[in-house]
């Protein structure tokens, strides 16, 4: 199966708070949270790795060009307006009938993954996506599910019975890049709004949830992070 990093964003708000290193080369207990992904991604099986990044990540682009894995590895260096565009640019490397898609700041538990990724791998759902009900998150993408865990909306707003967020990991498979195209070709811009076309085009998508997703999005995350590494 492929795996995909999209790690094109700024990382400003961790840069005003201090940190001086750019987002993906950023770490948790002395590893960086590329290079942790990068690894996690080999011990469920990837057949290949792709990474985007922004252009002016000269720190990355030098780092991730030394990487020697013993996968195929695309790097993929181009400036986008958003985490969907990113998407768009990493998906002529996902041959494959199915994909793991993940944003570059996600920290969950490896065991957790792991599970996830084989009930992708034998269920029969267009996409599993990765959920939670730790939300600690400014703007929430909320995920609302019915009993089978079948995703029927995703919402800004919590809705009544609402308990889950979107974790930032999508396991997709291929119908899902026609989708993708389509909202390319009409100036969609937003990843929640691509995520709502899958379900307006009759994917079905299930839910599934981790005990907790950590985003990476301040200085105090890192932190936060590590304590629940360790735990």
């Amino acid at each position: 199966m492929d795996f995909a990093v999209i790690a094109a964003g700024h990382g400003s708000r961790l840069a005003h708070e201090g940190v001086t290193r750019p987002k993906p080369l950023a770490e948790l207990n002395g590893v960086s949270l590329i290079d942790r992904l990068l690894r996690v991604f080999l011990d469920n099986r990837a057949t290949s790795i792709s990474v985007i990044i922004n252009e002016e990540m000269s720190e990355v682009r030098t780092h991730l060009q030394n990487v020697r894995l013993p996968a195929p590895f695309h790097l993929i260096v181009r400036s986008t307006p958003g985490s969907m565009h990113s998407f768009f640019h990493l998906s002529p490397y996902l041959m494959g009938e199915r994909f793991c898609l993940t944003t570059v700041d996600t920290v969950f538990k490896e065991d957790e993954f792991r599970n996830y990724i084989q009930a992708f791998r034998t269920g029969d759902a267009d996409g599993l996506m990765a959920v939670t009900d730790y939300i600690d998150d400014e703007k929430p993408l909320y995920v609302n599910v019915d009993k089978t865990l079948t995703i029927r909306s995703f919402t800004d707003e919590a809705e009544p019975g609402s308990c889950y967020i979107s974790g930032g990991i999508y396991c997709l498979k291929r119908p899902a890049l026609k989708v993708l195209e389509n909202a390319v070709a009409q100036n969609e811009l937003r990843m929640r709004n691509y995520q709502r076309r899958l379900i307006a085009g009759g994917l079905r998508l299930k839910a599934y949830p981790f005990s907790k997703i950590i985003d990476v999005d301040h200085a105090g995350d890192i932190i936060k992070a590590e304590r629940f590494l360790d735990t």
